[in-house]
C-alpha cells in the first residue's frame, strides 16, 4: 500500500527541469505513487526528455503545444489583459500566462491525487484546477521569484501582474510552498507574506562523478558553463573579455544548443579578442551527464546578471553540479551568490561581470596557483558530501509532504 497519490505539475521539459525529476524519484523512492504532468514544447529537448522518462520508476504524461487555436486564445488574453483596468481576473491571467494552461490543467485534472505540487506559474494555476476538480492538496515549488522574472519596461510590468493575478490568491490555498534559494523564500515572505522552506538545487551522491585528478598544469585553466540554450544574456561576454586581459592560457567551453547563433556571436567576440581557438561550443546532452563532463574541467562559471530581480535572488543547478564535479566554481556577484559564497569558502570565488580587468586577475589566481585549485577542488567535494547534496536535502521535501498528507488526509496514520 502506497503513503499517497501525488502528481507533480511543471509547464517545463523533464530534461531542463531536474528539480521535478529528483522530487519524483525522492518520492516515489519514499513510498507514494507519483505522476508527473510536464511540458513538451521542443522538439530538440524532447530525446533527453526520452532518456529521463526511460529510467523513471513514475509515470509521465506530457503536454504539447495546443496548436493555432491555443496560441490564439493566449494572444487575446493578452490583449485583454493589458487594457483591463481594475486588474486582472485570475481566469483570464491564466489563459494569458501561457499556451500550455488549458492542456496542464485536462492532463492533471485526469490525474486522481491526494496532493498536487505544482512548478511555475502555469503549473500552479493546472495544479489548483486538479486540486479542486479531485479534492485533493495543492503546494507550490518556487524555482525562481517569478513576479521578479520581468525587467521593469510595460511588457514586463504586464507579465508581473499577470503572474501576481495567478500567485496572490492561489498561494493561500496551499498546504506549503518551498523556494530554490533563501532569497526567493524572502521575495515571496516580503510580496505575499506567505513563509516559504528553501530546498536548494543539489544533487544526489550517487550522481558524483569519479574524478581522476587530471587537472591543467599551472599557467593553464580550463572552464566550464552550461546551460539548455547559449544566450547573450548570461554574462558570458564579460568572462570572454576577462580571458584576453588574462595572462595565462585559459579556456572555455559552453555547452548547450545554439538555436538562436549566439553562441556564433560569442565565438566571433572571442576571435575578435585573439583568443583564437579557446573558445568552444559543446552540444546540449542529457542533463545526466553533465557532472562527469564538468568534472573534466578545473572551474565551472555560474554567471547571473542583472536583468531581473529573480536573477539577483536565485541559486540556480549550475552551482551544484560543479560542487558534485568536485571542481570550484566563479560566482558573478548577484545577492544570492555573495552570501553562498561566504559558505563556500575557497571553492568559490566572486567577480564582477562589470570589470573585465578584474576577471582577467581572478583568472589567472586560478591558473598560476595550481596548489590552490587543488585544494580548493578537495573543498568543493567536501562541500558536497557533507551538506550541499539530495541525500540530505530531500529530507525537507518529504517531512513536508508527509506533514501535509497527515493533516489533509483523513483516516490516515501520522508519524508521531
Amino acid at each position: 500500500m502506497t503513503a499517497g497519490r501525488i502528481c507533480i505539475v511543471t509547464p517545463g521539459h523533464l530534461a531542463s527541469n531536474p528539480r521535478v525529476v529528483k522530487e519524483a524519484d525522492a518520492l516515489h523512492a519514499a513510498g507514494y505513487d507519483v505522476s508527473v504532468v510536464a511540458g513538451d514544447l521542443t522538439p530538440a529537448v524532447r530525446p533527453f526528455d526520452q532518456d529521463v522518462e526511460a529510467e523513471a520508476p513514475w509515470r509521465v504524461r506530457r503536454v504539447g503545444r495546443g496548436g493555432v487555436l491555443a496560441r490564439g486564445v493566449q494572444r487575446l488574453a493578452r490583449i485583454a489583459a493589458r487594457s483591463s483596468r481594475h486588474g486582472v481576473p485570475r481566469w483570464l491571467a491564466t489563459l494569458a500566462q501561457s499556451e500550455l494552461s488549458a492542456g496542464l490543467a485536462a492532463a492533471a485534472a485526469g490525474i486522481p491525487a491526494d496532493l498536487y505540487i505544482a512548478h511555475y506559474v502555469a503549473g500552479l494555476a493546472a495544479a489548483d484546477a486538479a486540486a479542486r476538480r479531485n479534492g485533493g492538496l495543492l503546494c507550490y515549488d518556487a524555482e525562481d521569484f517569478h513576479a521578479g522574472e520581468a525587467a521593469g519596461d510595460p511588457a514586463g510590468r504586464a507579465s508581473r501582474r499577470l503572474v501576481m493575478a495567478i500567485e496572490r490568491p492561489l498561494l493561500t490555498r496551499c498546504v506549503h510552498v518551498t523556494a530554490a534559494s533563501p532569497l526567493i523564500a524572502e521575495a515571496y515572505l516580503e510580496l505575499y507574506g506567505v513563509q516559504a522552506e528553501t530546498l536548494l538545487n543539489v544533487f544526489p551522491l550517487k550522481q558524483m562523478p569519479h574524478v581522476t585528478g587530471m587537472r591543467s598544469p599551472a599557467g593553464a585553466l580550463r572552464m566550464f558553463w552550461f546551460s539548455q540554450t547559449v544566450g547573450l544574456d548570461r554574462g558570458l561576454q564579460a568572462v570572454i573579455e576577462g580571458m584576453a586581459w588574462a595572462r595565462g592560457c585559459i579556456s572555455l567551453d559552453i555547452l548547450g544548443t545554439d538555436q538562436w547563433g549566439h553562441g556564433s556571436s560569442l565565438l566571433r567576440l572571442a576571435d575578435s579578442l585573439g583568443l583564437g581557438g579557446r573558445v568552444k561550443l559543446r552540444p546540449a546532452v542529457s542533463p545526466r551527464r553533465l557532472p562527469a563532463i564538468a568534472a573534466e574541467y578545473d572551474l565551472g562559471l555560474s554567471l547571473e546578471t542583472n536583468v531581473s530581480e529573480s536573477r539577483q535572488r536565485c541559486l540556480t543547478n549550475k552551482i551544484f553540479v560543479y560542487l558534485l564535479a568536485g571542481i570550484p566554481v566563479v560566482l558573478s556577484d548577484t545577492r544570492a551568490q555573495r552570501l553562498l559564497a561566504a559558505d563556500l569558502g575557497r571553492a568559490a570565488a566572486v567577480i564582477s561581470l562589470a570589470d573585465s580587468a578584474a576577471i582577467g586577475s581572478a583568472l589567472d589566481r586560478w591558473a598560476f596557483l595550481a596548489d590552490e585549485r587543488r585544494l580548493a577542488s578537495e573543498e568543493a567535494a567536501r562541500l558536497c558530501q557533507t551538506r550541499y547534496n539530495w541525500d540530505r536535502e530531500k529530507d525537507i521535501l518529504l517531512r513536508l509532504v508527509s506533514l501535509a498528507l497527515c493533516n489533509g488526509v483523513r483516516n490516515k496514520q501520522c508519524p508521531r
